[in-house]
């Protein structure tokens, strides 16, 4: 039997072991954890590994560090899992379960996972920004302009310099790049138009009939877009130019319709 004694559990039927009681109530949901020399204290649980046939929690359960859970679970009631955790066998989540976090960084999630199942990454790059104004005359003779879009819709890993119109690769992977560029202002005798997406490894050109697409209207736009999947390292650049041939190739970049965006995929 155990021997209650101020401020210890004296435990006397096999030997002399003592077990330091914690001098602080804890809180609600708290419970007692050993460190495996008789000092006990108040925590929440956490570092879980479970392989029993079935395990139900029931309630408001709250699961953290690194947790396996395998065999049969049922997690039920106001459910909330975050760390990493493994959850294989016959698993089922009910209730108000939101959210399974994988937290590979200090201060967010890398990846949630919704109670629909579907899987967001909000730390993944991901940009699109767009021209915000016409740009006038900007082409020229021989001139291989270079497209700034100004406005960002949005800038997930802050990558993209909306200033320079230079998207920049935070780590070495692929990346799935889309710009299109709107013209305005040209004419029948613009027939030749090459529009570039630019990375530091790769080059990429669309080559369209601007005259032709468009026509003579003065006010019309014509359109052409490129896309890709790249491989770029870190640091490695990305960016769109377009440029003009034959005729008069003072031609307008316009606005809204002119854009570039990316995603990192793999």
């Amino acid at each position: 039997m155990g021997t209650l004694s101020v401020d210890k559990l004296v435990k006397t039927s096999q030997g002399a072991a003592e077990f330091t009681l914690p001098a602080t109530d804890g809180a609600a949901g708290t419970v007692w954890q050993t460190d495996g020399s008789g000092q006990l204290s108040l925590n929440n649980i956490s570092g879980i590994s479970v392989s029993a046939t079935t395990l139900t929690a029931s309630g408001a359960t709250t699961l953290s560090g690194t947790n396996t859970l395998s065999g049969a679970t049922t997690l039920s009631g106001a459910t909330t899992l975050s760390g990493t955790n493994t959850l294989s066998g016959a698993t089922t989540v009910t209730g108000a379960f939101t959210s399974l976090g994988i937290d590979d960084n200090a201060t967010a999630t890398s990846i949630t996972i919704d109670s629909t199942g579907a899987v967001t990454k909000p730390l993944t790059p991901a940009f699109f920004a767009l021209n915000s104004s016409p740009d006038s005359s900007v082409t020229g003779n021989a001139v291989i302009y270079t497209i700034i879009c100004d406005s960002q819709i949005f800038d997930q890993n802050d990558d993209y310099n909306a200033v320079t119109g230079v998207f920049t690769a935070p780590v070495s992977g692929r990346y799935f790049l889309q710009g299109q560029v709107a013209t305005e202002a040209q004419t029948t005798t613009n027939t030749d138009g090459v529009f570039f997406l630019f990375t530091s490894n790769k080059l990429a050109e669309a080559y369209y009939n601007p005259g032709n697409m468009e026509g003579p209207a003065a006010t019309g736009q014509c359109s052409m877009c490129i896309s890709a999947i790249f491989d770029m390292d870190a640091s490695d650049t990305a960016y769109i130019k377009v440029q003009i041939y034959q005729g008069p190739q003072d031609v307008n970049v316009a606005a809204n319709n002119t854009w570039f965006s990316g995603v990192l995929v793999a």
